[in-house]
């Protein structure tokens, strides 16, 4: 409970705010004064529970995407969740491939079939790993600017996600060049 003293109440107004008497009497008022109008009758918890389930499907999800606008902050956290799931699968996926037969997933025989692919493939395939790769690795750079305190005004925020957009650009045709 706040002090009366913090509130700045003087002493002859502390008594008569924190008077045991007052209270008892604003509950009595209360209770003369205000009935309800509404009758209420007691249900099961089976009953209760489906109300409170039809409620629950008429409340909006949050974020709900039909009354906000797309801004690019909150896309590229999306994109950056999907970017490092899906990386992550990648490579869990590998390492258990490799584990149940490595004589299969060795660099040897990836690097013979790679080498057997078209060019336009290769292409792709560089392009759809070094995508991912490459927004992922920047806006994880960016967030830890934001760690350390800094980039966190909108200003500073929307100037950061426009660099992470553009060094993603430039790093993923660089990979997939290389």
């Amino acid at each position: 409970m706040m002090s009366a003293r913090a509130v700045g109440l003087g002493p002859a107004l502390r008594r008569a705010a924190f008077s045991q008497n007052l209270a008892r009497n604003q509950v009595a008022l209360r209770t003369v004064l205000f009935k309800r109008a509404v009758q209420t009758q007691s249900l099961p918890p089976a009953a209760s529970e489906e109300i409170l389930n039809q409620q629950r499907l008429k409340r909006p999800s949050s974020p709900h995407f039909t009354i906000y606008q797309p801004q690019i902050t909150w896309l590229g956290s999306i994109v950056n969740r999907v970017t490092g799931g899906a990386l992550s699968a990648l490579l869990y996926g590998f390492s258990i491939a490799y584990l149940v037969a490595p004589g299969t997933f060795d660099s040897a025989h990836i690097v013979e079939f790679v080498a057997g692919l078209p060019e336009y493939l290769k292409y792709s395939g560089k392009a759809i790993l070094a995508l991912p790769f490459a927004f992922h690795s920047w806006n994880g750079l960016r967030h830890l600017s934001w760690d350390m305190g800094k980039f966190l005004s909108v200003k500073g925020a929307y100037g950061t996600a426009y660099a992470v957009l553009g060094a993603t650009a430039v790093s993923t045709v660089a990979l997939v060049l290389m």
